[in-house]
């Protein structure tokens, strides 16, 4: 690029997406002369899902300004907790997030999940048709233009993204109130009613049920239970509401 010369600083939890001789505190950057101010955060590696704000001089300035020689950028990160008006807080998560999605669905968290990739285009019209924030690692996906809304998922470890996503969101939780499998609402059953769908143990040992609405699931208190359990545990101890304004779901597990 041969344009006007900006000066871009970016908040130290966005250095992490640009090159290394990118993430000083204060770095030059030759833009074209036309390219919104949006295309040139992007094209430092940051995908515009975690920007905050964008101060041009220390004036707030909008993703379509239009870098001027000599201007000052300060890129400034997503405030947390991250509100998304407009619709209700629900999420769509891509193929590689399988168990986030699985652990957020434990919670109650309204969580869809494609178990096949469908691509990023068909994913990103997805997220904008059913007003989902979409949840990747894939910068080059949370940057195409027709997402409704999204965010990056800073680690590779389970425990880690759950915290992310309950942290950046606080979405409200309801453990044991939604089908891990498919996301469906789950609801007490009759273990009568669940009875031809039990392996004869599971009918011998176990006396408490629920049942997926959609996709007809049977849920009980089995092997892993304990593990689910610390899952939760720790998920509300932080993140939770005060113990008195806690739904009290049927917990199954």
């Amino acid at each position: 690029m041969n344009g006007p010369e900006i000066h871009v600083s970016l908040a130290p939890e966005l250095r992490m997406f640009a090159v290394p001789e990118r993430r000083r505190d204060r770095t030059a950057v030759r833009t074209d002369g036309a390219s919104t101010l949006g295309h040139v955060v992007e094209s430092l590696g940051v995908p515009l899902t975690e920007v905050g704000g964008l101060l041009v001089d220390g004036r707030e300035t909008p993703v379509s300004h239009v870098p001027r020689a000599g201007e000052s950028v300060e890129v400034c990160a997503v405030v947390r907790p991250q509100r998304v008006p407009g619709a209700p807080l629900r999420f769509l998560l891509d193929v590689h997030l399988g168990t986030l999605a699985r652990r957020l669905r434990l919670l109650g968290v309204d969580a869809a999940y494609e178990s096949e990739d469908i691509g990023d285009p068909a994913l990103a019209a997805l997220s904008a048709a059913q007003q989902r924030v979409l949840l990747s690692r894939d910068r080059g996906l949370l940057r195409r233009r027709e997402l409704w809304a999204g965010a990056f998922v800073y680690s590779d470890r389970p425990d880690d993204q759950l915290r992310d996503v309950l942290g950046r969101f606080t979405p409200p939780l309801a453990p044991w109130t939604r089908c891990t499998a498919c996301n469906g609402p789950l609801e007490e059953a009759d273990k009568d009613a669940v009875r031809e769908r039990l392996e004869h143990g599971t009918r011998r040992t176990y006396d408490v049920f629920a049942q997926c609405t959609v996709c007809e699931r049977v849920y009980w208190r089995g092997a892993h239970h304990a593990r689910l359990e610390e899952i939760v545990r720790q998920a509300m101890g932080e993140f939770g509401a005060p113990i008195d304004d806690r739904p009290s779901p049927a917990r199954f597990g």
